[in-house]
């Protein structure tokens, strides 16, 4: 079915809900530079988490009169947010073409997170992944057109990109791919795909513990981030090495060889803080307690040989990445070394996951 057939014929009494509940996910290659309509400079690769979730809950209704705007009450977390419902508003307008029967229907929209919300642990990607798979599914519920699950994720995914980049990654589980790579079969810049099965076992249950040295939103939003990488003098230099890494890092998710893989993770995180530093205007996202933990993480791995490693989103907390068999042997470090750290002791336990579900 065309797009332009995706309108209710008779919105008499119709009003529905649906509720999904989708994950944040950490990108291990990380993508920091977009153009066009929200289309990455270089490929990005992702796990996608467990407990990091944003649970979105959409009742809509029948509109007496279609203006071609979007009808829309938002809440988050219970309370009435402005900034965000505007953003809401404006990405549900900017999907109109994909699913032109939104602005047919009033929507009251009610979101959560199980994280702290703009502080770096990629709540727009839970939340706005979580937002196009219930469009999804009353699309699917209204027309028939997204039967098979390759269909409503790939079509989540892509209603997911233009709210958020990396959002088109959490659709899936365990490991996805976003951005055309010519490493990797199917790759697009359109959608993310999933990656489980060129995955190594060690991978499927790979531990990701944040550590939360930061609550207050960031000083500069990824949106913004993006936009200074357009005069950034390393962009290019970052993208081709970004590119180069992916390489890499895809033979070792193959191979199981997580000395490499944690290499490789760390190196992208401190690139990412670094085009940050090199920006113009120039900005830092890390706190004092980021690069504490940071030698604390390598001073216990050099002196333990156990495979723990660090990432970074944008912003200053922590992710600890260490396989599942050695979790038991990591617990008086991250108890007695890393927890007093953080703000009021607070760590999210979280490890690869089982991707989005539905609730209703």
């Amino acid at each position: 079915m065309e797009n332009n057939q995706l309108r209710i014929g008779d919105t008499t009494n119709i009003n529905g809900k649906v509720i999904w509940n989708s994950p944040s996910n950490l990108a291990i290659i990380k993508y920091w530079g977009k153009y066009g309509q929200q289309f990455p400079k270089n490929p990005s690769i992702s796990m996608t988490l467990t407990n990091s979730l944003t649970k979105t809950e959409v009742l809509y209704s029948a509109r007496s009169v279609y203006d071609g705007n979007i009808d829309v009450d938002f809440l988050f977390e219970g309370k009435e947010n402005p900034k965000f419902k505007e953003r809401i508003k404006q990405y549900l307008l900017s999907i109109k073409e994909y699913v032109p029967f939104i602005d047919q229907l009033h929507f009251q929209i009610k979101s959560e997170n199980t994280f702290p919300h703009s502080s770096g642990i990629a709540s727009s990607a839970s939340s706005m992944s979580a937002l196009a798979l219930c469009i999804c599914s009353i699309e699917e519920k209204f027309f028939k057109t997204l039967k098979s699950n390759e269909d409503f994720e790939r079509k989540a995914s892509l209603l997911a990109r233009l709210g958020s980049g990396s959002a088109s990654r959490s659709i899936f589980n365990s490991w996805a791919l976003w951005g055309k790579s010519g490493d990797v079969q199917g790759s697009s810049d359109e959608y993310a795909i999933e990656m489980n099965d060129h995955v190594h076992e060690i991978f499927k249950n790979l531990h990701d513990d944040i550590f939360i040295l930061s609550k207050n939103e960031k000083s500069v939003s990824s949106t913004a981030g993006h936009s200074l990488m357009e005069t950034n003098p390393y962009a290019e230099v970052r993208y081709s090495e970004a590119r180069r890494q992916l390489f890499y890092l895809l033979d070792a998710l193959r191979q199981g060889d997580i000395e490499r893989f944690g290499s490789i993770a760390e190196q992208e995180a401190l690139s990412l803080h670094a085009l940050m530093m090199v920006s113009n205007p120039s900005y830092i996202l890390m706190e004092p307690n980021t690069v504490k933990m940071i030698r604390k993480i390598r001073a216990y791995r050099k002196e333990s040989g156990l495979p723990v490693y660090f990432s970074l989103d944008a912003g200053p907390n922590i992710h600890l990445l260490y396989p599942d068999h050695i979790k038991n042997d990591i617990i008086d470090f991250i108890d007695q070394e890393l927890k007093p750290m953080c703000i009021n002791q607070m760590m999210i336990n979280d490890q690869v996951g089982p991707g989005p579900i539905q609730i209703e």
